[in-house]
């Protein structure tokens, strides 16, 4: 049973162990406040041949139905469905360390095939999707519709970029998440600059100057296993404003000149939100694990 205290009712989150002395320190902002007399007659031979009849009847249905599940023969569909509603509620659920782990390795998820190590600084606390994008792009999820969003905020180990990353849950079956995921795909809306999303600048850390400004590289993902769309925007640590961001497929071609392609923030966007993707589809994935 995990701790209380790590989940996303605990009233504020905190952990400096990992970023170690002289590193930015944790910090969870304060969350969002959610007559007669009965007569029996003796059986007769053909009611008895009946009820026995009855029962093995039952019996071969209950056999077969058993024998169906323990192959998988017609459980896949349900199965699919389980577990897409379960990741639905996965925002109240699931300790934030588990969503969101301190630290993030990203083997080969650097230029060149470089290692990477995300530490994170900031959780934001659990919330609606009112203010966390742009008015485009909420109107493009708007059909999907917002359950709660997550959000958290790490940094490299060097402390020179800052990569804000999201789980936004919504409220859309399986047909509507694959819809949203066609259009994306269809009308490129995940690699247009007015549709990018926005950061989580945590207060007393260095991503303090996180804002709309900075934001320099972006990736955005609609799942169709789970209704959940994940996202990440990666910027410089210092501030300084970006021109010209670029989506992180675009900054992670081969033989981009560009200074956001040249500084890999596309790689920081894209490396962690799929570390994030991928732990979210473990912990759907093995329900047996999750806590009560």
């Amino acid at each position: 049973m995990p701790d209380p205290a790590l989940s996303w009712s605990s009233a504020s989150y905190g952990d400096t162990s990992a970023v170690g002395p002289g590193r930015p320190v944790v910090s969870l902002a304060q969350p969002d406040v959610y007559g007669g007399e009965t007569r029996f007659r003796p059986f007769s031979g053909r009611a008895v041949l009946a009820a026995a009849c009855a029962v093995l009847g039952l019996g071969l249905i209950g056999g077969a139905l058993t024998g169906s599940w323990l192959t998988g023969d017609g459980s896949a569909d349900a199965g699919a469905r389980t577990a897409f509603t379960a990741a639905g509620t996965l925002w109240h659920s699931v300790p934030v360390d588990q969503l969101f782990p301190p630290t993030v390795e990203g083997d080969g998820a650097g230029p060149g095939g470089a290692d990477r190590t995300w530490i994170r600084i900031a959780v934001a606390p659990d919330t609606g999707c009112a203010d966390a994008f742009d008015p485009l792009l909420r109107k493009a999820l708007a059909p999907v519709g917002c359950q709660r969003l997550l959000r958290a905020t790490y940094t490299d180990e060097t402390q020179s970029y800052v990569t804000t990353v999201g789980l936004l849950f919504t409220k859309a079956d399986d047909t509507a998440m694959r819809a949203l995921r066609t259009r994306f795909g269809d009308e490129n809306l995940d690699r247009r600059t007015d549709l990018m999303p926005r950061p989580y600048a945590a207060k007393n850390t260095v991503a303090d100057d996180f804002t709309d400004a900075q934001r320099a590289s972006w990736t955005i993902s609609v799942l169709t296993d789970a209704p959940v769309v994940t996202y990440a925007v990666s910027g410089w640590s210092d501030g300084r404003g970006v021109d010209a961001p670029q989506p992180a497929e675009d900054a992670m071609a081969s033989g981009t000149t560009t200074a956001v392609a040249q500084a890999g923030l596309g790689h920081e966007a894209k490396g962690l939100a799929d570390r994030v993707e991928r732990a979210l589809r473990k912990t759907v994935s093995s329900p047996t694990k999750q806590p009560s």
